[in-house]
């Protein structure tokens, strides 16, 4: 009949369309993951890029033993300092008391 002619003919068109369809969305699906795989090697690459920047310049927290060492070596020199500089001025303490004044005499009584 003229009706079920009309409807194969529809159908088989349907059929025909979605055949095409299907073809064009696999190859969109294709260049799709070419693209994502492009992007997650750029990405990587990216990745590795920063975490090499970031070990030169990001400052890494100083451990506790870290700051005590530092600390400590601190403390020496500073103690070492004013030990220095305590010889220094009892040297020049000395040095002062057995000087006189020229032309001057020692005053004795």
């Amino acid at each position: 009949t003229k009706e079920n002619e009309i409807e194969k003919a529809t159908k088989d068109k349907d059929v025909e369309y979605k055949v095409k369809e299907t073809a064009e969305l696999e190859k969109a699906s294709v260049e799709t993951k070419q693209d994502r795989t492009g992007v997650e090697e750029e990405h990587a690459a990216v990745s590795e890029y920063l975490s090499k920047i970031e070990k030169q310049c990001v400052e890494k927290a100083e451990t506790f033993e870290d700051r005590k060492a530092r600390f400590e070596a601190e403390i020496a020199g500073l103690k070492e300092a004013l030990q220095t500089l305590e010889d220094e001025t009892a040297l020049v303490q000395r040095g002062a008391s057995t000087r006189r004044l020229r032309g001057v005499a020692a005053h004795r009584g």
